[in-house]
């Protein structure tokens, strides 16, 4: 949904000016993909508004609102707009199901990322990294299990009552509306957390990279061979960014890609590329085996969900050597971490060989992490490493805790440290003061913050000096 149209939408139901029923049913007609003009003028057409100068005004406000960058901080009330959960456990499974399916668009259009549902407490959700209960009804064990478990096949109720623990995606009505669940069994009872897929694919710079970054990160992709590696913690973006290099990929090349998640979350379609996309579990029985697969079925790039076991690693790495371009994610918080991480997976006869392997085959490295914005929503700070030769030699020598000095002097190339990208967020008024602080390490950066806003409060003083004079005159 672009920008434009989130702040109509909006601005319109804090307003008053329409309903937030009316801007639901607006958005399933006509539509996330809607032009803000085009929007506009349905709303008048139906006759949901008949004062065509409050209509303009509020597109003009929206478009302005557009034009700063800034995300309004809900589109919708939570509490206002989720149907009713209480007393679940009465309704049959197919009510259960449309329940659960109205409930998950509404958190969709509400701007929430997440949605969890856990017997004995109340239903919340994350959005822009906070947590927001709603409703004051506190589910019971046997109203969770009967909503979170309404939208399973047979075969997923099955292992699910086998396994306790269930991961799947699955789709809202059309391809490109998509939720990530995690179903599990805790001590008072079942529990579910679904993620909001990101109902289209974007681009780096819609995703909070600089214009810096994203062109060198682009620039790794160019590469025929190798390996590339985006990392973060858990909730990081991770996914979305992966979606964004594909993406990028199957613009700019004519390659057969072969994709491998657990689950499969964003839909790509093939443009440029061929794109064959796998799930784990569903189409094949594990990463390795559809890597092992992989390079029997004449691929160019090969992306890989998650790199979790020593076997994955391994065949990554030795797929990167022989000629082909793989792109894989791990759960680490910088670059050092990450080729430690690589390496420690295996046994200490091997790690010679792999760190050299290693060496030849790294492209780079993105790690990222998502930070509150100053206004609302979040923004990815990111740490940025590319392989040159002095990349290579350290980590070939084991030297990997040097790579952040190497980093921070290698700008020219495109390089960068998570500290440099957060300071750079603070200077831009991006993020707040605390959170800065929050999320610097090196003291240099800390320093530096401290000096910048002792010469700006020296400069607001000196620009107030002349106001007070004449005050006192």
């Amino acid at each position: 949904m672009e920008l434009g149209v989130q702040w109509f939408i909006a601005t319109a139901v804090r307003q008053n000016i329409l309903s937030t029923a009316n801007c639901r049913a607006l958005i399933e007609h006509t539509g996330d993909d809607v032009a803000l003009l085009s929007l506009a003028q349905v709303v008048l057409d139906s006759g949901l508004s008949t004062d065509l100068e409050t209509i303009q005004n509020l597109v003009d406000y929206a478009v302005n609102q557009a034009r700063s960058g800034q995300i309004p901080s809900q589109l919708f009330s939570i509490d206002s707009e989720i149907p009713s959960l209480e007393g679940a456990e009465r309704l049959s499974d197919g009510q259960a199901a449309e329940l659960m399916a109205e409930l998950l668009q509404a958190i969709r259009v509400s701007g929430a990322s997440d949605l969890h549902l856990s017997a004995c407490s109340q239903p919340f959700v994350r959005r822009n990294l906070v947590v927001e209960k709603f409703g004051n009804y506190v589910l019971t064990a046997e109203d969770s299990q009967k909503l979170n478990t309404a939208l399973l096949s047979e075969e997923q109720k099955a292992l699910f009552e086998k396994r306790h623990d269930l991961d799947f995606a699955m789709s809202l009505g059309d391809d490109e509306s998509r939720v990530r669940a995690n179903l599990m069994v805790h001590k008072d009872g079942v529990a579910g957390s679904y993620r909001i897929v990101p109902d289209k694919i974007r681009t780096l710079e819609e995703l909070g990279f600089s214009t810096k970054n994203s062109a060198t990160i682009s620039k790794m992709l160019d590469n025929h061979n190798g390996l590339i590696l985006v990392t973060g913690p858990v909730n990081s973006g991770k996914t979305t960014t992966l979606a964004a290099l594909v993406d990028i990929v199957n613009r700019k090349r004519k390659d057969h890609v072969i994709m491998v998640e657990d689950p499969l979350e964003i839909v790509q379609k093939s443009l440029g590329c061929n794109i064959t996309q796998r799930e784990v579990g569903a189409h094949t029985k594990s990463f390795a085996t559809a890597l092992k697969g992989a390079l029997r079925e004449d691929p160019d790039v090969i992306v890989i969900g998650e790199l979790r076991d020593l076997e994955t690693i391994e065949m990554a790495i030795t797929a990167s050597e022989t000629g082909h371009l793989v792109i894989g994610t791990l759960h680490t918080i910088d670059a050092s971490s990450t080729l430690n991480r690589l390496l420690d997976v295996f046994p200490p006869s091997q790690q010679q060989q792999i760190r050299t392997m290693t060496a030849g085959s790294l492209r780079g490295i993105i790690c990222q992490k998502l930070l509150p914005r100053v206004d609302s929503g979040v923004v990815a700070a990111c740490e940025v490493l590319t392989a040159h030769i002095a990349v290579s030699n350290l980590i070939s020598e084991g030297k990997t805790h040097q790579l952040k000095a190497v980093m921070q002097t290698g700008s020219r190339m495109g390089m960068c440290t998570m500290d440099q990208s957060v300071y750079e967020l603070f200077e831009n008024g991006y993020i707040a003061y605390e959170t800065t602080v929050a999320n610097l390490v090196e003291d240099e950066y800390l320093r530096k913050l401290q000096t910048k806003l002792a010469v700006d409060a020296a400069a607001a003083a000196a620009a107030d000096a002349p106001k007070k004079k004449g005050w006192f005159k």
